[in-house]
């Protein structure tokens, strides 16, 4: 695993007790059907990952972008305080 995807699971993991994969945080913040499987855990990704983090690990997992501002967009909608990926 690599430093990016560690800080990131770990980020997103330790306040929910998940234990999701890189691969399976990225079915959830690429598509919304999946993201209903980790809510938090993706949530969290969106808000607890600063902007740099999230983009070098979209990066570095090849996570379609818009497909991630789609789920960035659900959750900005829900909330009353700007999503980076939303925007």
């Amino acid at each position: 695993m690599t430093v990016v995807s560690s800080r990131v699971l770990s980020t997103v993991s330790a306040p929910y007790g998940a234990n999701l994969s890189a691969c399976e945080l990225t079915a959830c913040i690429s598509d919304l059907g999946a993201m209903g499987k980790a809510v938090g855990p993706t949530f969290a990704f969106y808000t607890e990952v600063t902007p740099e983090l999230q983009v070098a690990f979209i990066e570095e997992m090849g996570v379609d972008m818009t497909a991630t501002k789609a789920v960035a967009a659900y959750f900005a909608s829900k909330v009353p305080y700007p999503i980076h990926l939303a925007a």
